[in-house]
């Protein structure tokens, strides 16, 4: 599909700003992960998510909610956790994109080489529609960074 690109390609488009958010979710072990409900309105839950081999992997328990959300509706919203106050160094991520289940034994069973899921578990794997950090840069400047596939980094400062 144009204008979905995998975590290799935005890492490969926007190297340092790749470095950043996968730092940024490497910090803590939870997020919060944003699905559709099947009446369309947001369901928002905590997630473990990993990189891997030039992908953002999306594992989850067996029949929950939130990958019954995803089989059905691809599209999710990711936003890394702040952590404790209000420092959120490295600045707030999220990364938006449509997620597919991955079945197939041999790759679940390279993604388990690295982790120790549930016996059961479903398996996600991203296509991202974007990805956006916001931080505070020089204690006056709120900075808003925008990746989209096919289109440069934007960047918007305010005061």
């Amino acid at each position: 599909m144009a204008g979905i690109e995998n975590w290799g390609a935005f890492s490969r488009a926007e190297p340092e700003l790749a470095k950043t958010v996968e730092g940024r979710f490497g910090a803590f072990t939870h997020h919060i992960l944003a699905t559709l409900r099947r009446d369309g309105s947001p369901r928002t839950t905590g997630l473990e998510v990993r990189f891997l081999d030039g992908e953002l992997w999306l594992g989850m328990m067996p029949n929950s909610l939130k990958a019954l959300d995803l089989r059905r509706d691809p599209r999710f919203a990711l936003q890394a956790n702040p952590g404790e106050g209000t420092g959120m160094g490295g600045g707030d991520v999220r990364v938006s994109g449509r997620a597919f289940e991955v079945t197939d034994p041999e790759v679940k069973a390279a993604y388990t080489k690295e982790v120790e899921p549930p016996e059961q578990f479903h398996l996600f794997r991203t296509e991202l529609t974007e990805v956006t950090r916001t931080y505070v840069e020089d204690d006056k400047y709120l900075v808003l960074q925008v990746w989209k596939p096919g289109a440069p980094l934007r960047t918007i400062k305010r005061t």
